[in-house]
């Protein structure tokens, strides 16, 4: 009979969401210079933000496809997560799959709806306010739900597991401000 996963939650465990916040915030961005760069702008990259060097982007077109980027590298991270949980039946990749719904959901939040990115492709595509971060939400709810499941993670490992991704978050939060 396979242990309960409180009993697995060890000390590796606990720090693998050092890493696997740091890893959140660097492969969102990731997507954003990615995608500026793939379009031919010349990206500025750092932990918590990217933009165009000069400014302003080659065609004023590429602010959508930038923007769409983050949300998109997050949710791919997260589906990785799952696969390696769905193959391997790891708790340690949990952390890969929980941190970028915890990140969005947590920004979208906290860090002032209107400046996130969601916010900004729901604007640029004339879609309803809340439409794209729901749609992100959900499909990252769904894949955590998915992990949850596969690895019998309930609401008290849950728990433990949303008060490591705020301490994670407040760190990565604290080292930008620190280093920005």
């Amino acid at each position: 009979m396979p242990e309960h996963p409180q009993h697995r939650i060890d000390l590796r465990f606990i720090l693998l969401f050092i890493p696997a916040a740091y890893i959140t915030y660097l492969f969102h961005e990731l997507g954003h210079w990615s995608v500026g760069e793939i379009l031919g702008n010349d990206m500025v990259y750092t932990l918590n933000y990217v933009w165009p060097r000069n400014g302003s982007y080659v065609s004023a077109s590429h602010d959508v496809y930038v923007s769409i980027g983050g949300p998109l590298f997050t949710i791919l991270q997260s589906l990785f997560g799952l696969l390696i949980v769905e193959k391997y039946g790891t708790l340690y990749a949990y952390p890969f799959a929980f941190f970028p719904m915890f990140n969005r959901f947590f920004s979208l939040l906290f860090g002032g709806f209107g400046k996130q990115d969601e916010a900004r492709i729901s604007a640029l595509l004339g879609a309803g306010t809340y439409t794209v971060a729901i749609i992100v939400l959900v499909v990252l709810l769904l894949t955590v739900t998915r992990c949850s499941l596969k690895l019998k993670m309930g609401a008290r490992d849950n728990s433990y597991v949303v008060v490591l991704s705020t301490v994670c978050q407040l760190l990565v939060i604290g080292s930008y401000e620190l280093l920005g």
